[in-house]
Formats: C-alpha cells, sequence, structure tokens
C-alpha cells in the first residue's frame, strides 16, 4: 500500500523505521507536529520522525493543524491507501479520516479498551497493571474506541519507569503496526469492535499530578515514581524547595517512620510512608543534575525529624 505515516516523538520512529524496511509498502510522506523550540536557547527543532523522514529522503508536512486547507489537499494529491499513525499529537477531523480508501490505524500503547488516552503507559504502571501492550486500531471520531486489528502484550517489570516500559513497547508495537499494514493489505485482517467493559482512561500526567502524597502506602509512592520517570518527574518539597525523585525502593522492614519522614544513614535514605519506607536511591535537587541520594543527603545534613512535603 501507499502509505502517510503520522508521528511526532522518539517513541515514533521505530514504527516508521520497520515500515520503511518493510519492503511491501511505500511510505510517500510523513506527516508531523511543526518545529517546536527547545534548549536552553528555544531555537525551533524539527520532531524526532521529521528528522527520520528528512533522513530517508521522505516528503515531511507540518500541518498547524490537521484540518487546513493546505494540508488536506496535499494530502488528497499523495492518495495514501493507509495512514498508520504512532503518538501523533493532533486531533485529526473527519475530513481527513475520509481520505485514504483503508483510513488511519493508530498503534496505541495499551490493551485496549484498557488505558484509552494519551498517558497509558504511565497509567498502567501507577495503578499497578502486571500486563500491558499495544493495540493497533481504525480512529474513528471518539477517544481511542475504534475497531482494534492486533494487539501484542508485555508484562510490567517491578523496576519499569514509563520511559524503560514505553521503549520496549515502540519496537514490539513496531512489527504490530508493520503485520497489521500487511493484513489490511492482503484483506486477511477485520477490525473487531472493542469490548463496551473494561474501559479505562488514561489522560495526560502534569506536574501537579506527579505530586507524591507520603501518606499512600510504599507501593502507590513507588509506582508514581516509576509512572512519573523520566517525565513529567515525580517530586516532593524540602525545605520549602521543590525535590525530584528519580528512584525509589520499597523497604518492608522499615516500619518505623511517620510518613515524609527522613532517615539517612552512611549509605542510604529511608523515608517513611502509610505502610512501611521506602528508600531513596536517586534524587534531583531545584537547580541540580541528578544524584545518588545518600549524596544529596550527605551535602544538605538531614536534622533529626525532618520530612519530606512540608
Amino acid at each position: 500500500m501507499k502509505l502517510v505515516f503520522a508521528g511526532t516523538p522518539e517513541v515514533a520512529v521505530p514504527a516508521l523505521d520497520a515500515l520503511l524496511a518493510s519492503g511491501r509498502h511505500e511510505v510517500a510522506a510523513v506527516v508531523t507536529r511543526p518545529d517546536a523550540p527547545a534548549g536552553r536557547g528555544r531555537r525551533l527543532v524539527a520532531s524526532p520522525v521529521a528528522e527520520r523522514a528528512e533522513e530517508a529522503g521522505i516528503e515531511v508536512l507540518k500541518p498547524a493543524k490537521p484540518k487546513g486547507p493546505e494540508f488536506l489537499e496535499r494530502l488528497r494529491e499523495i492518495g495514501p491507501d493507509c495512514c498508520p499513525v504512532v503518538a501523533y499529537g493532533a486531533l485529526l477531523p473527519r475530513v481527513a479520516l475520509d481520505i485514504p480508501a483503508q483510513g488511519w490505524v493508530n498503534l496505541h500503547f495499551s490493551l485496549l479498551p484498557a488505558w484509552r488516552g494519551a498517558a497509558p503507559v504511565q497509567h498502567a504502571i501507577m495503578a499497578g497493571d502486571e500486563i500491558t501492550g499495544a493495540s493497533t486500531f481504525l480512529i474513528e471520531e471518539g477517544l481511542d474506541s475504534g475497531p482494534v486489528y492486533g494487539t501484542v502484550t508485555e508484562e510490567i517489570r517491578a523496576t519499569d519507569t514509563s520511559g524503560d516500559l514505553l521503549t520496549r513497547l515502540a519496537f514490539a508495537g513496531a512489527g504490530l503496526l508493520v503485520a497489521t499494514m500487511d493484513g489490511i493489505e492482503d484483506g486477511t485482517l477485520k477490525a473487531v469492535p472493542q469490548p463496551a467493559d473494561g474501559i479505562s482512561l488514561a489522560p495526560k500526567v502534569n506536574v501537579e499530578d506527579a505530586h507524591l502524597d507520603f501518606g499512600a502506602p510504599a507501593l502507590r509512592v513507588d509506582r508514581m515514581v516509576r509512572g512519573c520517570t523520566p517525565a513529567p518527574g515525580a517530586w516532593t518539597t524540602f525545605r520549602g524547595e521543590r525535590l525530584k525523585l528519580i528512584q525509589v525502593a520499597p523497604v518492608p522492614d522499615r516500619t518505623d517512620l511517620a510518613p515524609g519522614q527522613i532517615a539517612a544513614g552512611k549509605n542510604n535514605v529511608h523515608v517513611g510512608t502509610g505502610s512501611y519506607g521506602v528508600e531513596l536511591l536517586w534524587v534531583q535537587a531545584q537547580g541540580k543534575k541528578p544524584m545518588r541520594a545518600a549524596d544529596w543527603a550527605r551535602g544538605v545534613r538531614i536534622v533529626e525529624g525532618e520530612r519530606l512535603g512540608g
């Protein structure tokens, strides 16, 4: 089939690479978000998908909004059979959805209908799910509600951050997306409506959502830290300044600390929660680089009885 691939961040690049390497389909163009300011200088930078497409010599379309007449006209001129999508980041209007004969097929990083929305991997970890995966589905106007072509499953490991898990899903999902394109092209694959039961939502996780509550159980604190790493970053406060927690580990036999209470040893830092303690492994103080928690504690000279979170 002739394809127009839509995607923006680094996590979409493995799928684009897999389609380019498939040898069966032609990626005629790429649709991505416009260049965005980045870094200290805030200079405009192309998306990872745009950079990869340019390396491959593929036309790159960067509409401010995918309902713009110039973009829609160009899409009709290209005449794609299907538009595979991975984390594009913009709402597709009905007029765009109707252009390719086989529609727009999204690779979503959950086992639909679980975790529909912008942050499925983060929510799966924060909820304590043991299994997740990726799904390909036909995009319709509802939120991730279209019929499903196929899935792959992936175990959530006890130490997975959302970054770790998303990386694995990006590569597993890339193979699924290629297989989905193959099945659509040869007519062997039909989309199946999602069940009405088991729907859960995964809205974007913002900075305020990542504010840790040490009154919650230790496992909840650990899941929050892992789910919010690398972005937006789980955080608390210490002496009135924000402290990001990058990695923690539950310590079930540490039951003598009140929620948020800090106990700094020579080589470890424990903090109480609503159940038992967690060990702080890596932290990042405001305006500083990430560091081992024991080094941070030595530097700030923890006073007995001090707490995280005020």
